[in-house]
């Protein structure tokens, strides 16, 4: 039996400021079945939206915060299996990462977050390395480390065809 394989597409922000001389980075703590884990803003990419809107909603829903995109950090691939107690045979996940860093707007005052989100962070990356064993995904620090290392493409390398943006309507 042939079965297509089909990531999961997910998008990413990394958002920095400098607090007291001190870069840090806007993550989320978020309550998971494997408890209480950090990430950057992030979640799956939504029909009919493209990878950037899926970016500035996911950032809105998990911090409260408006982000504008300005730079494609990378594009990454990640796969794990999720063992199922209800059947034997586990879960085999794979994610499509578009990490984004650009600028953080205005807070939504009064704005509820996601849920299972419990707070956000301030870190430094030296923070952030030190605490791997509660990342939900190994993205966090890969895409943390190729944007301390400068690496940003331009938003124009992201094609989306207008049929993907007429799902809504």
């Amino acid at each position: 039996m042939n079965k297509r394989w089909k990531p999961n597409v997910t998008v990413a922000a990394i958002i920095e400021q400098t607090f007291d001389g001190v870069r840090k980075f806007l993550l989320v703590e978020e309550q998971t079945r494997d408890g209480l884990k950090l990430n950057n803003p992030a979640g799956h990419l939504d029909p009919g939206e493209s990878p950037l809107q899926g970016c500035m909603r996911e950032t809105l829903e998990e911090t409260a915060f408006h982000f504008t995109p300005t730079a494609l950090v990378g594009v990454y691939l990640s796969r794990f299996e999720r063992h199922q107690a209800e059947q034997g045979t586990p879960l085999d996940v794979t994610y499509l990462r578009f990490s984004f860093c650009g600028t953080l707007g205005e807070q939504v005052a009064g704005q509820a977050l996601d849920v299972g989100i419990v707070r956000t962070v301030w870190l430094s990356a030296d923070e952030i390395r030190a605490c791997a064993a509660m990342h939900r995904s190994p993205l966090l620090l890969s895409s943390l480390e190729d944007y301390l290392a400068g690496k940003r493409y331009p938003l124009e390398l992201i094609s989306v065809d207008p049929s993907v943006l007429l799902h809504n309507k």
